[in-house]
């Protein structure tokens, strides 16, 4: 990990840790690597050294949260092997973009759809931000199909939780959902239980979307709850 960390120091560019700080606030922890260098590291440590790596106990900083993310998307290894190494890393995600960039590559879900499913149910019950949007993001992911589609709805409709990220997360899931399926999610939006703030959020998300024709869109914003 040491070695890591240097090289992660050699690489840092000061104007992007500015920027990346800019788009997570209250993360304080920010070397400033771009993610393609840290995918490109990430894809090396997997195939060389992962179990060594993800072993080590002093993850401090975003970039290292990261890579360890990623490592986990990358090594081949059984899917008891990664849900191990899930079990530490969920806890250390303390951002929006730690969560979404390594979920997204998470690729071993989509062939472990049944055992991640009930994997994630400890975290969809999570009354912690970000280990609740971290379940979110993943059903977003890789659980808009036909046989989970109903029950991935029913736990965006049933979720509460204060925090903003989680809020956020919802609204664009339930967009994203729509590009799929809009008879269901028009379902939900005329019949839900969502908190103000993010029915709201999921209609802009949609009328903001390229994907949405223009009818939908004047319809949606007749169905902004006001406050």
């Amino acid at each position: 990990m040491d070695l890591v960390r240097k090289n992660l120091f050699e690489l840092q560019d000061k104007d992007y840790q500015k920027f990346q700080n800019s788009l997570c606030p209250n993360t304080n922890n920010i070397i400033g690597v771009r993610i393609p260098i840290l995918r490109k590291i990430a894809k090396q440590i997997a195939k060389e050294n992962a179990e060594e790596f993800l072993k080590h106990k002093k993850i401090e900083f975003y970039e290292e949260k990261m890579l360890y993310g990623f490592v986990i998307g990358y090594m081949k290894a059984p899917l008891e092997e990664k849900i191990k190494y899930l079990d530490k890393f969920v806890p250390m995600i303390d951002n929006w973009a730690v969560c979404d960039c390594t979920v997204s590559t998470f690729k071993f879900v989509q062939n472990n759809l049944e055992e991640m499913w009930n994997y994630l149910q400890k975290y969809i019950s999570s009354n912690k931000e970000f280990e609740l949007r971290f379940a979110i993001i993943m059903l977003m992911d890789y659980y808009l199909e036909d046989q989970y589609i109903d029950r991935v709805l029913k736990i965006y409709n049933k979720t509460k939780n204060e925090g903003y990220y989680v809020k956020m997360a919802v609204a664009w899931a339930i967009a994203e959902a729509y590009n799929k399926y809009p008879k269901k999610v028009m379902e939900l939006l005329n019949k839900n239980s969502l908190d103000d703030f993010t029915y709201n959020k999921a209609l802009q998300k949609m009328i903001e979307s390229y994907r949405i024709e223009k009818s939908v869109k004047d319809n949606l914003r007749k169905m902004k709850r006001k406050h």
